[in-house]
């Protein structure tokens, strides 16, 4: 669980470092597939008795609401528009 769950904040990142919306997006992507396997760890470590259904319940929740920012965040890079620098060129 513990791969899983510092996958997530590292995907995000390495992702804003990359320079690219593109990058950046394929990288929240990745994020959310840690996201994704860290419930299901959850899951199965409820179902085996590791962790308590209550801790269980409240991991998955906080999961699934990470997961729901991270689907935000690659929706809003989505509709963002590449910036462009527009300089003068100037001699002295």
């Amino acid at each position: 669980m513990l791969p899983a769950s510092v996958s997530i904040p590292c995907n995000i990142a390495e992702g804003s470092e990359r320079g690219s919306v593109r990058d950046f997006q394929r990288f929240i992507s990745i994020a959310k597939g840690s996201a994704a396997e860290l419930r299901t760890q959850i899951y199965i470590s409820k179902e085996i008795d590791i962790i308590s259904n209550e801790d269980a319940g409240t991991l998955i929740q906080e999961v699934k609401t990470i997961s729901k920012m991270l689907q935000g965040l690659h929706n809003s890079l989505k509709n963002r528009q590449p910036v462009t620098v527009n300089r003068k060129l100037t001699q002295s």
